[in-house]
């Protein structure tokens, strides 16, 4: 069953356990989980990512269906979801379950068979969710600046509202950033304004280098064309880079040895982070041990290069990055 966003707060939860949230908008959607939290008293909170529920059905199965005497029902949100988890998925929507689960997906076609599953049961709902509109960022915003008190011309907030690519939740971020600089009582002029407002062009050199050793030459050229580089990151993306790669030979040989990329990634030393998991992951399956030595050595050349000719550094360390980033590479 398809309804608005706007008409979620009129309908009995007791009665509809399962939703679907598609779309662009990441914050509008995030908001709308909040409410629906909000209207529950489910204590227990799963979060899912669906490489998580691939990779192990059986485990994520179990944690949903298996209640001891002592559990409670459950709210369960299952992110990043594809028609990948559709069999998933519409076996568990034709039980009968206490417990409530949302479905978090990007844009899905007319033709996905889990927004058609969503749309034509009337016991599922299915909500879109678009990019907001400017006359809806504008509200919220001149909402929030009247509420806090705070001078911002007209012409900026529109400044801040059109770096927003749509999306509340990019915008309630910059909203904070703005509040705490307030508190100084400092000027927020379009200066400081577009200063101060990092926003969607805020990506880490590690995010870059990430991306870029992952061969997603797409979001590798989105980083690089939503950033502005001085020569001087230019060094330190060169020397993260270099670092990086030491870390990834290391890893490669220990993989190479015992063809175990769960055994490669939980004994690495030092440990890695568990958000870094996966894209550790596709840096072991893309790079060899002798591959990724090619490319140290080729690191050691480009920081040659960069620091004999500074003036074109940003070009040189930006063709490197996107030659890497779409070369091939083969175990």
């Amino acid at each position: 069953m398809i309804i608005k966003n706007t008409e979620l707060s009129k309908l009995n939860l007791k009665d509809k356990k399962y939703i679907l949230l598609y779309g662009p908008n990441e914050g509008a959607k995030e908001e709308q989980i909040n409410f629906i939290k909000s209207k529950t008293e489910i204590e227990q909170i799963l979060k899912y990512d669906e490489k998580q529920i691939l990779e192990n059905t059986e485990t994520f199965e179990n944690q949903v269906y298996m209640n001891s005497l002592f559990d409670n029902e459950k709210f369960i949100i299952i992110n990043r979801a594809s028609d990948k988890l559709y069999k998933i998925i519409e076996k568990f929507t034709d039980k009968k379950d206490t417990n409530i689960i949302i479905i978090n997906s990007g844009p899905l076609e007319k033709k996905s068979k889990l927004r058609n599953l969503f749309e034509k049961k009337k016991e599922l709902i299915c909500i879109p969710f678009y990019m907001d509109n400017l006359g809806t960022l504008s509200k919220i915003a001149s909402n929030f600046f009247r509420e806090k008190e705070i001078n911002l011309s007209q012409s900026n907030i529109n400044f801040l509202i059109n770096k927003c690519n749509g999306d509340r939740g990019i915008l309630k971020n910059e909203l904070k950033k703005i509040e705490l600089y307030s508190l100084n009582k400092k000027k927020l002029d379009y200066d400081n304004l577009n200063k101060l407002i990092n926003l969607i062009e805020n990506h880490s050199v590690a995010e870059l280098i990430d991306n870029c050793l992952a061969k997603n030459k797409k979001k590798t050229i989105n980083i690089l064309n939503d950033n502005i580089y001085s020569k001087e990151d230019c060094i330190l993306i060169t020397r993260t880079f270099l670092n990086k790669s030491k870390r990834i030979l290391k890893l490669a040989y220990e993989y190479e040895n015992n063809k175990n990329i769960e055994l490669t990634i939980s004994t690495a030393k030092p440990p890695i982070f568990w958000k870094d998991k996966e894209i550790t992951k596709q840096h072991l399956y893309k790079w060899t041990p002798k591959k990724i030595k090619n490319l140290i050595y080729e690191l050691t050349n480009i920081e040659f290069e960069i620091k004999r000719n500074l003036d074109n550094s940003i070009n040189i360390i930006k063709n490197f990055i996107l030659e890497q980033s779409s070369t091939h590479t083969n175990n």
